[in-house]
């Protein structure tokens, strides 16, 4: 037998004299209380395929392997993320189009802008039968880009969020790193932003 597989025979040997005693081996404790939040996370069945497969990762390699680390991180950020919260929007046009006069002055093309794509997303039935794409409001500071948004999420009667993105210099801060990096981490504003289906 090479080094590791006499180490893991070694380790196996150590857990069952353990079990044997009573002794709790303190990362299968830490493995079995991952297991637990997984399944109360309430994960849709892709994410929860590759949470499981992670899991028979993290049981199979040794203690020491500097992966253990790179695999909680990105188990504890799938059992965080909110897979099955959700607000109802609602889709009254004439509701949307007074909360946003009522809260700016100007700004018509905006508002129009808002309101077609409201209801273009009202009469495709909601977000369930059509992927919606992205309103992405540009402009110098002080122009009602953060206030737009909180009224839109005011109108729905959707959680308004604020994510500030400045400083940031690398894409990777947001979309995450590649696994292979030690220190890896899924998108830093992912956890914040992500949209449930």
């Amino acid at each position: 037998m090479d080094r590791s597989q006499r180490e893991f025979f070694l380790r196996e040997q150590m857990r069952a004299i353990q079990t044997e005693l009573g002794e709790v081996d303190v990362q299968m404790a830490e493995v079995r209380e991952i297991e637990e939040k997984i399944v109360q996370a309430d994960m849709p069945d892709q994410v929860r395929a590759k949470a499981d497969k992670e899991m028979a990762r993290l049981k199979a390699i040794p203690a020491a392997s500097p992966d253990i680390g790179i695999i909680r991180t990105y188990l504890d950020w799938l059992i965080e993320l909110p897979w099955k919260q959700a607000t109802e929007d609602s889709m009254n046009i004439p509701q949307v189009a007074k909360v946003l006069e009522a809260n700016h002055y100007g700004l018509p093309k905006a508002k129009e802008r808002i309101l077609e794509y409201l209801a273009v997303r009202k009469l495709a039935g909601g977000v369930s039968k059509m992927h919606s794409p992205v309103l992405c409001f540009v402009g110098p500071p002080g122009t009602g880009k953060t206030s737009l948004g909180r009224s839109i999420a005011e109108a729905l009667g959707r959680k308004f969020v604020r994510v500030s993105l400045g400083g940031i210099h690398d894409e990777a801060e947001i979309r995450g790193h590649r696994r292979t990096y030690i220190g890896a981490l899924p998108g830093g504003s992912s956890r914040r932003c992500a949209r449930p289906e």
